[in-house]
């Protein structure tokens, strides 16, 4: 019997140099739903720190591996062995340097589409079967520069939409906790503003 109804993984680094970057967006996310839902992420557990608590009538554990990004993995497998947490209620949020900024995807399974840490998760748990939620960092060739855009400063006017997709992307983990994957793809996944591509995978 699982411990919890759900894990919910915020990727990125721990240190102050990376606390305001667009990788460490799984964190900034995980922690803006511990404060939606008084919950406070502080202890330390498989080399994560970790909370836990209710969140829409569901027993919630929220984690930031401490790990570093591109091997999140271990952290994340160690939590799902001990508290018994089944891959389809494992949901990891991260950046995606693929998707334009303040775009989100949500998806049920997939592959890591170069992204280490999400890399190092499915090779760590075994399978890729589990919930996801990307956010759009970018949207241009990660042949230039990638690194550099993942672990530089947002731009001043992402600075002024962060909050604004923080507590998107929290309503939108809210919802896969309460009514289920499929449904809360249909209500939240969205392009960036004025994108006119038909899709962006």
């Amino acid at each position: 019997m699982a411990d919890f109804d759900w894990l919910i993984v915020g990727l990125g680094n721990p240190g102050p140099e990376y606390e305001i970057t667009p990788h460490n967006l799984g964190f900034m996310v995980a922690d803006r739903l511990a404060l939606r839902h008084g919950l406070k992420i502080s202890r330390k557990e498989c080399m994560a720190l970790v909370g836990q608590g209710g969140v829409g009538g569901q027993k919630v554990l929220l984690a930031k591996p401490q790990t570093y990004m591109n091997l999140s993995g271990s952290s994340v497998n160690g939590l799902v062995v001990k508290h018994e947490i089944p891959l389809g209620k494992l949901v990891i949020v991260y950046d995606e340097l693929d998707l334009p900024w303040q775009s989100l995807r949500i998806k049920p399974r997939g592959s890591a589409g170069g992204h280490h840490g999400i890399e190092s998760v499915i090779k760590s748990v075994g399978s890729s079967d589990f919930p996801r939620v990307r956010l759009g960092i970018h949207g241009g060739s990660r042949e230039r520069g990638g690194a550099r855009i993942v672990l530089g400063q947002f731009q001043r006017a992402q600075k002024q939409e962060l909050d604004e997709l923080l507590d998107y992307t929290a309503q939108a983990v809210e919802s896969i906790i309460a009514e289920g994957v499929e449904k809360s793809m249909t209500k939240f996944n969205r392009r960036a503003p004025g994108s006119t591509n038909e899709e962006e995978c």
